[in-house]
């Protein structure tokens, strides 16, 4: 029998829940995990991730819902979120994308109270029976080493994106 060891899911499972935002700046958002701050919205490396290379864009203001987004804020977050495959394709020649929201807990948002996106990069085959049949996901990279790829690609100078 095969062992498959997800260590970063225990600490999930088992951690202790950060008072206030996860998303918020000056709450309890994790900064080493920020990649890009755009002007009213940024991208952070999801903790949790469904595949290597899951990426959020999120809102600076704390809103939950998408009819409380400005013009600017939904343009920002396309904008982000468009720059966001050009990188992941360069950076880690996905074959497909997995874009969307979960808007409400019945929905399958883990943080439901701040709007955001998430951009999945796709492999065939990177879904598999672990996830189906044991209730756990396989991660085939650390977040660290993923976040240490793609950070020089969302440093570069804007007019090269």
């Amino acid at each position: 029998m095969d062992n498959i060891m997800a260590p970063g899911r225990m600490e999930y499972i088992r951690g202790k829940k950060p008072e206030g935002c996860i998303f918020c700046r000056g709450s309890a958002r994790e900064e080493n995990l920020v990649l890009r701050d755009g002007k009213s919205c940024y991208v952070m490396i999801n903790k949790y991730p469904y595949s290597s290379g899951h990426l959020l864009v999120i809102p600076f203001r704390h809103i939950c819902t998408i009819e409380e987004t400005t013009a600017e804020e939904k343009m920002e977050m396309m904008e982000l979120t468009g720059v966001c495959v050009r990188i992941l394709k360069e950076a880690l020649d996905p074959e497909g994308f997995n874009i969307g929201m979960n808007l409400g807990r019945v929905a399958g948002a883990g943080v439901d109270d701040h709007l955001h996106i998430h951009i999945v990069p796709r492999w065939l085959g990177d879904t598999n029976f672990a996830t189906v049949l044991g209730e756990v996901r396989v991660i085939p990279e650390d977040i660290v080493k993923t976040r240490n790829t793609l950070l020089p690609y969302f440093l570069r100078k804007r007019e090269e994106m």
